[in-house]
């Protein structure tokens, strides 16, 4: 990972990385934990001319006021699909390249949203919690709702949307999708309007991209188009969800449950939420995993060389 010839580019890391792409970033840049900075405004009016790079992942980002303060910045380099977070709008206005890490994981995002599926309908940590509390001994777990057979819609059929089609399908399930414009290639039926989809669905799956356009985009409305027999899954972003009106149809069984990856303000989690038997909740680990990981670090970092060392050609450019 060795990337030669980069040790006097000035780095800012905005927050902290995975420990092994953190110490690559360091030892072949000159980086700087901007989150560790005791005063960081001083440092930028001092130093902040000077750096050329941002180092960042989908949580941490880069504000507009950030980019306003590097009037060198060339790029941000980001690890993890997700760009929301980035004021990709500012960075283009001044030509800054902005790089993302897609592809590498799109399977153990899908593996997730498919655990979700299972998990959500089936009550599997349901009733493993119910024989960690004795209860198997007085009473049999009730039962719960075949995956076979059901109604999928996926709202998002990217390569992620698509990824998680090809596992409910192995699941026999009845699979549509919604994007703004039909998918080229796939055997999947398109819903054009995404109240169709919603009111035709068993179980809804959300793998959208965050921000505005999808701000909130299932709320109270849409929640009761999917009805009481219906399951909400989220692996896209928090914000796509009005977390407070889909915590209100579970608590009133307006819909049947929900699986989630992501939440309107992680890493905190409502107790309206975890108090719910009808929910399954992740702690964002859609890509949790040594190998994507590994493979997302690498592809951060591959973006850096090509920048810098190979005449400004990066692999996985935000479009």
């Amino acid at each position: 990972m060795t990337l030669p010839s980069t040790r006097d580019i000035p780095v800012l890391i905005v927050g902290a990385l995975l420990p092994a792409l953190q110490q690559a970033v360091e030892a072949n840049f000159s980086a700087t934990r901007y989150w560790e900075l005791p005063d960081a405004k001083a440092w930028l009016a001092e130093h902040g001319a000077a750096v050329r790079a941002i180092a960042t992942t989908g949580a941490w980002g880069a504000s507009a006021e950030l980019i306003g303060q590097l009037p060198s910045l060339e790029g941000i380099f980001s690890f993890g699909v997700g760009y929301d977070s980035i004021a990709v709008d500012a960075a283009r206005d001044r030509a800054i390249v902005v790089t993302n890490t897609p592809d590498v994981l799109d399977d153990c995002v899908a593996d997730t949203a498919m655990a979700l599926i299972l998990d959500s309908l089936r009550r599997f940590t349901e009733s493993d919690r119910y024989v960690r509390a004795g209860k198997w001994q007085q009473a049999r777990f009730p039962l719960a709702t075949k995956v076979g057979g059901k109604k999928l819609g996926i709202v998002g059929l990217g390569n992620i949307g698509q990824a998680i089609a090809k596992r409910a399908a192995a699941f026999d399930m009845d699979i549509a999708y919604h994007n703004r414009n039909p998918k080229a290639g796939v055997i999947y039926r398109y819903v054009a309007d995404l109240d169709v989809l919603i009111e035709e669905s068993d179980v809804l799956v959300l793998a959208v991209p965050g921000g505005k356009h999808t701000d909130r985009l299932i709320d109270a409305r849409r929640l009761a188009l999917l009805g009481k027999n219906g399951y909400l899954i989220n692996i896209a972003r928090g914000s796509v969800v009005d977390q407070e009106a889909l915590i209100h149809a579970l608590e009133k069984g307006m819909i049947a449950g929900a699986g989630l990856d992501v939440f309107a303000h992680e890493p905190a989690v409502p107790e309206r939420l975890l108090a719910l038997d009808n929910t399954v909740l992740f702690p964002h680990l859609g890509s949790g995993t040594f190998e994507t990981r590994q493979a997302m670090s690498e592809l951060v970092l591959e973006n850096l060389q090509g920048w810098f060392l190979n005449d400004r050609k990066v692999v996985t450019p935000v479009k």
